[in-house]
């Protein structure tokens, strides 16, 4: 399979984060001619992993998109930075995981997703 698109995700702050912190970040997108994109998210969440039920929380979102009038040049850099909760902490369990990323998501023509995420740690437990 062809690789059309290549996102770059970076993310200013240190990986592991304090509550409290403010975690800013960037990211660009290198699209072919022939993408034709229709709206780019940016979140910054939380989801466990383990046995029992998922759960998932947005802690920040954004989005851009051309379906609402706005001018969207998708190939231009973009900053985010949101202030990080108490709450919940990583955590790093042998029956359930905490774990915090800045997932970003490309909406193309057609009905194609594009995800990218990067991780990283919301406090320290012991």
């Amino acid at each position: 399979m062809k690789k059309f698109l290549t996102v770059f995700l970076l993310l200013a702050s240190v990986v592991i984060a304090s509550p409290g912190d403010t975690l800013a970040g960037e990211y660009v997108l290198h699209l072919p001619l022939a993408a034709e994109p229709r709206a780019v998210e940016v979140s910054v969440m939380w989801y466990t992993e383990g046995k029992g039920d998922e759960d998932l929380a947005v802690h920040y979102f954004e989005r851009h998109a051309t379906s609402n009038g706005e001018v969207v040049d998708f190939r231009k850099p973009r900053r985010f930075s949101t202030r990080l909760p108490n709450s919940p902490l990583s955590y790093e369990g042998m029956i359930v995981k905490v774990r915090w990323c800045v997932r970003l998501r490309l909406f193309l023509t057609r009905g194609k997703e594009v995800v990218a995420e990067e991780r990283f740690q919301l406090g320290q437990i012991p």
